[in-house]
């Protein structure tokens, strides 16, 4: 691996680009990705900043902006692995009960690959499009949720249309779990790619939410197709 300088800015040197060279046994499209993690911002404040991966951010930028993590919430993150969401909410939520003063509220994270513990949230091991993982989930929960958010995403294929089919299904599964045990008011966030099937889940959870809306925060990379949908004001 190279550095290589930028140009001069007028106020200094810019942070080098790290450049990564060929290497025996690595495909072009493996280097390509290497070098783009190594030069994305966004990884780099994960890893200054103590978050799991860039992903933290996303969801970050989304309560920034909807403010649905505050304390005292209950909620439920679908695919949570590594654990970014998570990270993310435990201290908004006050889940650790160390803000006096405020609510305490819970996360309980669910995967098909192993998290490494978060103090203050509850993980568990489990594949939700598995017959009745949906209803493991509201025994786990007892009761009911304020935010169900769902960062789901199937492996990929390579061939684009296939794999956003795919990722609807995963987020119309979690929209109907949310339809179960959202509490009225509640938000529902959840992770898609642009490709045009998922028309008939916007119109769906139209009809379940006050507002439905489509944002790309600034934490998912321009040249991705991905997009997260949020839905307020749950109708019950």
């Amino acid at each position: 691996m190279a550095k290589i300088p930028t140009k001069n800015s007028g106020r200094g040197q810019r942070e080098l680009r790290v450049k990564v060279k060929t290497a025996r046994g690595r495909k072009l499209s493996s280097t390509l990705w290497l070098e783009r993690q190594l030069n994305d911002p966004y990884v780099k404040r994960a890893t200054l900043e103590g978050y799991r991966g860039r992903a933290a951010f996303k969801i970050l930028e989304l309560d920034d902006k909807y403010r649905f993590l505050v304390p005292g919430a209950r909620i439920v993150d679908l695919g949570c692995a590594p654990g970014g969401w998570c990270q993310v909410a435990v201290p908004r939520i006050n889940a650790l009960g160390d803000r006096p003063g405020k609510k305490v509220g819970t996360i309980l994270g669910v995967d098909l690959q192993e998290v490494e513990p978060i103090p203050g949230a509850e993980i568990h091991v489990l594949d939700f499009m598995d017959e009745g993982a949906d209803d493991k989930v509201k025994a786990w929960l007892d009761g009911a949720a304020d935010v169900v958010m769902s960062d789901m995403a199937a492996a990929s294929s390579g061939h684009k249309q296939t794999d956003h089919l795919r990722i609807i299904a995963l987020c119309e599964a979690a929209a109907y779990f949310s339809f179960e045990v959202l509490a009225p008011g509640g938000t529902f966030i959840a992770k898609v790619l642009a490709g045009g099937a998922e028309g008939d889940m916007q119109a769906l959870l139209k009809k379940k939410f006050n507002k439905v809306s489509n944002i790309k925060p600034p934490a998912s990379r321009s040249n991705s197709s991905e997009k997260f949908v949020v839905a307020t004001g749950f109708r019950g």
